[in-house]
């Protein structure tokens, strides 16, 4: 359908200055009030696809108790010192990609790629090297109750599941039956109407201010660069 004028006028209306400010401070938090979204959980959901279940992401954020630069660099430290502890254990579990460590704004943040189930990745994980991991979590605030987290293996799953990042679905329209779940109803019955998304992301994302945005790109690249190379005329 052709647009006229006042579809025209309606798509702008993000755009203006008077829009976005009753919009902040007037509709989304009526809507809000009047249609609440219980925040998701975090991490992949479970899929009876076998692609589905290789290289998941964990994207871990733990708050620290100092986040001044003298509490960041006791954080790089805790990290650097056990590096090889760390390392180590990430090799026993055997389904990991590849894992990382960030400091980003207050937070250290712990990256990862694995495959399988997210519960028997944190439990062999934290039996493997949970004493060494104890002083990293140590400086988080709000997790005293997890050290000695060899001891409190099922209690440590629960809290990284509760810290780590919600995956909004590939497909947006997934969202309606995800919302519909965690309030305990049957997932799109009635169907949701489409235009109704923009505000089911909203009302989502004030449940859940950080998200990773789907479940980002995977691959097994069928040839190497070195093939490409060759196939070029370039060589190695």
């Amino acid at each position: 359908m052709q647009d006229n004028w006042f579809n025209t006028y309606v798509n702008s209306l993000p755009d203006r200055g008077w829009f976005q400010f009753l919009s902040r401070y007037i509709v989304v938090p009526y809507w809000i009030w009047r249609d609440p979204k219980p925040k998701l959980p975090g991490g992949p959901r479970p899929s009876p696809q076998p692609s589905e279940n290789v290289q998941r992401m964990m994207n871990l954020i733990m708050p620290l108790k100092d986040p001044s630069p003298a509490g960041r660099a006791k954080a790089a430290m805790a990290i650097a010192q056990n590096v090889d502890e760390i390392f180590a254990g990430l090799d026993n579990v055997g389904t990991v990609h590849f894992a990382r460590f960030l400091l980003i704004d207050k937070n250290i943040c712990m990256i990862s790629v694995y495959d399988g189930d997210f519960s028997n990745y944190i439990r062999d994980f934290i039996t493997t090297i949970g004493s060494v991991f104890n002083e990293v979590i140590s400086l988080v605030d709000d997790a005293e109750h997890l050290i000695p987290t060899e001891h409190n293996v099922e209690a440590f799953i629960d809290w990284v599941q509760e810290h780590d990042l919600f995956q909004a679905p590939d497909f947006a329209t997934d969202m309606f039956g995800l919302q519909d779940v965690a309030k305990g109803l049957p997932p799109n019955q009635p169907p949701h109407a489409l235009e109704t998304l923009p505000r089911e992301f909203i009302l989502q994302l004030h449940a859940n201010p950080n998200i990773s945005l789907g479940g980002g790109y995977r691959a097994y690249p069928g040839v190497s660069a070195a093939q490409v190379r060759q196939k070029f005329g370039q060589g190695w």
